[in-house]
């Protein structure tokens, strides 16, 4: 036989037909694996602080597991000022301002001392996202898709609790 299983292939899990065209003329369907045993697996590391951002998310994963009736009502304590920076530099440099009017080089002028009033506001409690301003973009159907454009600082806390 020219194609044999081998260790790494793939098990085979039955998907609906193709279309709905005659049985004999319907193009058969192609093997998928379900994801059972990877969703513990991190993607990819970015940088080599990243590894400390990994074990703080997986130890709320293992207190979540724990404590299933339990209510997490905050994650910013996770925040701090190496999270912030590492979330700002995953932002797209060319962006345009968000709402605040501030762009990704303006913030990074004075990117620490940003950074440091950022964490102290977040850590106090008194950090507010800003509203966001409603944007619509033509889609080729002549219908319009809604976007929300946001604050830097707030794409950055944002980045930063959805990674931490």
């Amino acid at each position: 036989m020219m194609y044999e299983r081998r260790k790494s292939d793939p098990g085979v899990v039955a998907m609906r037909p193709a279309n709905n065209a005659e049985p004999s003329a319907a193009e058969s369907v192609e093997p998928r694996t379900g994801t059972k045993g990877n969703a513990d697996r991190q993607s990819t590391r970015q940088a080599q602080d990243w590894e400390s951002v990994s074990q703080a998310l997986a130890r709320i994963r293992q207190a979540a597991k724990q404590g299933k009736k339990e209510r997490f009502t905050s994650l910013l304590h996770h925040v701090n000022v190496d999270l912030l920076r590492l979330s700002f530099f995953a932002l797209k440099k060319d962006a345009a301002p968000g709402v605040d009017g501030l762009a990704w080089r303006d913030y990074e002028t004075n990117l620490e001392g940003n950074l440091g009033d950022l964490h102290g506001r977040v850590q106090r409690g008194a950090y507010r996202a800003l509203p966001s301003r409603r944007q619509y973009i033509p889609k080729a159907d002549g219908r319009q898709r809604p976007i929300a454009i946001c604050a830097l600082e707030d794409k950055i806390v944002q980045r930063a609790v959805a990674v931490g």
